[in-house]
């Protein structure tokens, strides 16, 4: 399955709830550490989910503090470290259309 047969469903998501693609893109960006250019290539090279994350420049070492239910699996409990990678970005695009605050959808980890 590629990223890019994807994407636009995290897009239409957001959008459908009055949030927008540039925040879709930010929390792809905050979980995988890609450009906006980086970005824009693995979704015209319709990249594998697994190339999409294997070739991610830096994953986010805060990707750890998100927990919760998607899909009816608790995201933290999944084994699967490349199920458990997809998911946290499900959670993320879940958490943008349920309208939380970029703030605290883009994990920090408490002082």
């Amino acid at each position: 399955m590629s990223f890019a047969g994807v994407y636009p469903h995290y897009v239409a998501k957001a959008e459908k709830k009055g949030r927008t693609k540039e925040e879709v893109d930010e929390c792809v960006r905050w979980l995988t550490g890609y450009t906006k250019a980086g970005l824009a290539k693995q979704i015209g090279k319709r990249t594998s989910f697994r190339e999409f994350f294997e070739k991610a420049p830096k994953f986010n070492p805060n990707a750890s503090l998100i927990t919760g239910v998607i899909c009816g699996y608790r995201v933290e409990n999944i084994e699967d470290p490349l199920m458990q990678k997809i998911r946290y970005l499900d959670k993320l695009i879940d958490e943008l259309a349920k309208g939380k605050k970029m703030e605290k959808i883009l994990r920090k980890p408490e002082a």
